[in-house]
């Protein structure tokens, strides 16, 4: 069976063993999705006969207001994914940067346009943080740079004088900066940490943001893009299909902006749940990255993951990151008593697979 890339297959899981697992391999909301979100794809249902909106109109205008932002500049897709394709296909660079490790899209979708892709690799005697060394790294023969603002897998955040020194950077150089958002909003300060107060001053930024990880919504597939370059998002929306987004995950992201309740209990689990986790792992001797998002990267012997799996948990395998090897493991903070089922499977297997 072809190995995927990303973690969340439980549908590669049950045919393998006839149930599901305890998945910590996809990192989105522990809590499902909200009540107000089941609802709305409930009640838009009768309408599913027709076309959706293919502007996302009311989504958009929606959204303009949550995020502080014109509509104009913004756009929505079929994930963050479909807009990171979107934009290699826009843009065609030629030349692009990437950290590594870091999500496996940006490279894909670039790669997929016959783009260079050039790795700057975070050093684990940092703790894989993304430092000013990453400035060096932008050239004039740069294109674009993608970076993860809280990374994945490594949970870290680069500070915002360095992404605004980043994008300074890029300028200079004449490339676009994409910074993607995805995990930033489960921070409580995450607002502050935005880089959305440059988009004003720079058309050289696109930020990518997406409902699947906070709303617990990645069956839905809705993402979204903001930028002031508005010709820019012109020519990522003729890069695909017009119908991107369904009439149903419009109508799911109109409600979730409404679920700010849900939003709180999220942030307060996480924020309490993570060192808890952290802690609960050292204190099996393994080593853990100090992440700030709602998963943390840890070492441990490469057995460990098949063993796991096959007595009910599923991790995330960091093998195919590039600068990362089959020792590294991405493991989701979820709620209280399934981070204690973990830990016990862990403390139980790792005896087993000690090398």
């Amino acid at each position: 069976m072809k190995q995927l890339t990303h973690g969340g297959d439980w549908a590669g899981y049950r045919a393998e063993f006839g149930r599901d697992p305890l998945d910590f391999s996809a990192n989105v909301s522990p809590l499902g999705l909200p009540e107000g979100v089941a609802k709305a794809i409930t009640a838009v249902l009768a309408t599913a006969d027709r076309y959706p909106d293919p502007l996302c109109r009311a989504l958009r205008e929606k959204l303009a207001v949550a995020e502080g932002v014109p509509a104009e500049w913004l756009l929505c897709g079929n994930g963050a994914a479909d807009l990171i394709f979107r934009l290699a296909l826009a843009a065609k660079p030629r030349t692009a940067l990437v950290t590594a490790p870091t999500f496996a899209e940006y490279a894909t979708a670039l790669e997929t346009e016959g783009c260079t892709v050039e790795r700057h690799f975070l050093r684990e005697e940092n703790d894989f943080a993304v430092t000013k060394d990453l400035l060096n790294a932008v050239h004039p023969g740069t294109n674009m740079v993608f970076l993860c603002q809280p990374n994945n897998p490594t949970g870290q955040l680069a500070e915002p004088a360095l992404v605004e020194a980043l994008l300074r950077r890029c300028e200079a150089v004449g490339a676009v900066l994409a910074v993607d958002e995805c995990f930033l909003d489960f921070l409580p300060e995450g607002e502050g940490l935005s880089a959305k107060h440059l988009l004003k001053n720079s058309k050289k930024l696109i930020i990518l943001k997406a409902f699947t990880k906070l709303y617990g919504m990645a069956g839905v597939r809705l993402g979204y893009c903001l930028c002031s370059d508005t010709e820019l998002l012109a020519r990522m929306r003729a890069a695909g299909q017009p119908w991107a987004v369904s009439s149903l995950a419009q109508a799911a992201g109109i409600a979730a902006l409404d679920e700010t309740e849900y939003v709180a209990k999220v942030r307060a689990l996480i924020e309490a749940q993570r060192p808890v986790l952290a802690d609960g792992l050292r204190a099996l001797g393994l080593r853990v990255i100090e992440g700030r998002a709602n998963y943390l990267l840890f070492r441990a012997p490469e057995a460990l993951g098949e063993a796991l799996r096959r007595k009910g948990a599923v991790l995330r395998s960091c093998g195919n990151y590039p600068g990362l090897d089959a020792s590294w493991y991405r493991t989701a903070v979820r709620t209280e008593n399934e981070n204690r089922q973990l830990l016990a499977l862990l403390a139980e297997t790792l005896p087993e697979v000690a090398q």
